[in-house]
């Protein structure tokens, strides 16, 4: 058994090889999910890097679990050494804007008649055509048009961007993931190889699905802030504690409710929950009690009450949090704190098997794991 297969054994993915053409953002970050479920993920790193916002690679955690090796796709020859690996593949995933593979003969077409059953995935904002397919665009811009990104802040404020987990993450890379399952399953099950289009507005625009259904039957108004899981209702928000932390309250059924204005102390004076007239009062009422105590003393009280109420935790906080803690949601792997592979399988779990790989540092292992050759013998890097 290679060095890859020991590592991977585990993982559901296992036997899955995986060739990644190094980008940032959302492919990187789907590669990583499908090594994080054991799959064998070459990620071909440029020389001089991928560009984009610049990280120590020790600390990208969206190449854990992957190996790298080096090539100049530009030069004479490289395409070739990367056709190699392709050979020998189930997936690819580049994240080039439309037409940048093609011209660098990593197209579909290059790809697929060297592996017939190839699911080649490409990773983009826009799509691979419409009028702005080949503009530039970060996650920001792609949630904005899909409708999203206004759902999302104060009524009486700009809409708020959720960093970018909504649209390069969720809209982007999970629907990659999910795409390339899919593809592979058909793949194997004896259908031909095929190219998953994975578009972060397309992925954004289906995670809206329900809200739109809403929106059709009356019960969800197209206005930021007014609605019931979108800051509009009182019981469904953000409140201040008197040391400046956060209560996040979500107790929409009412015997949750119930509980959630015992324990907060105000069952006795809080207005009625359906007179939505009286919706500002019951805000203020709730946000006045808050303010009577720390964000500690809150979490005491409402504890493991099913009132629905948590405290709003920092990055750093998140890990020691008991619930979190008891599952080991979060691991420590070469001196960083990160989080597990989700989600978990009973019989091949996945893992963090080796930490962020560095750029070109696995080119003999992947040859002799792969049996490609090219990679040491003239690639040219």
């Amino acid at each position: 058994m290679t060095v890859a297969e020991e590592e991977a054994a585990s993982g559901p993915l296992a036997g899955v090889r995986v060739v990644e053409l190094a980008g940032i953002g959302p492919g990187p970050f789907a590669a990583m999910v499908l090594a994080d479920l054991g799959a064998d993920v070459v990620r071909v790193d440029r020389p001089g890097g991928a560009g984009g916002l610049r990280i120590d690679p020790a600390y990208d955690l969206a190449n854990r679990n992957k190996r790298s090796v080096l090539i100049d796709l530009k030069a004479d020859g490289g395409a070739a050494v990367v056709l190699d690996l392709v050979e020998r593949a189930d997936i690819l995933i580049e994240g080039y804007r439309p037409g940048v593979a093609e011209k660098l003969g990593l197209g579909p077409d290059d790809c697929l008649a060297r592996n017939s059953k190839l699911v080649y995935g490409r990773m983009t904002g826009w799509g691979q055509e419409g009028p702005l397919a080949r503009t530039a665009g970060h996650d920001i811009g792609y949630i904005a048009v899909t409708g999203a990104l206004s759902m999302i802040g104060a009524a009486d404020g700009p809409p708020v961007a959720p960093v970018n987990l909504l649209g390069d993450y969720a809209g982007g890379s999970l629907y990659l993931v999910i795409g390339l399952l899919a593809a592979l399953h058909h793949a194997r099950a004896g259908g031909p190889g095929q190219v998953v289009d994975a578009a972060i507005v397309d992925g954004t625009a289906h995670l809206t699905a329900v809200t739109h259904g809403m929106m059709a039957a009356g019960g969800w108004r197209d206005q930021r802030g007014s609605n019931l899981l979108d800051g509009g209702c009182p019981f469904y928000g953000t409140y201040e504690t008197s040391d400046g932390g956060y209560m996040a309250v979500g107790p929409l059924e009412r015997k949750f409710y119930t509980e959630f204005i015992e324990l907060l102390g105000i069952a006795d004076q809080a207005p009625a929950r359906d007179d939505f007239d009286s919706w500002t009062a019951l805000r203020a009422a709730i946000a006045d009690r808050f303010k009577e105590r720390t964000r500690e003393e809150w979490t005491a009280v409402f504890g493991a009450s099913d009132a629905c109420v948590a405290p709003v935790l920092s990055l750093r906080e998140a890990p020691s949090h008991p619930q979190l803690a008891a599952r080991s949601t979060f691991l420590d792997h070469g001196g960083i704190t990160q989080p597990a592979p989700a989600p978990r399988f009973s019989a091949t779990p996945g893992a963090v098997r080796r930490a962020p790989a560095r750029p070109g540092a696995d080119a003999d292992e992947v040859a002799h794991d792969w049996g490609v050759t090219s990679l040491i013998e003239g690639n040219p890097s």
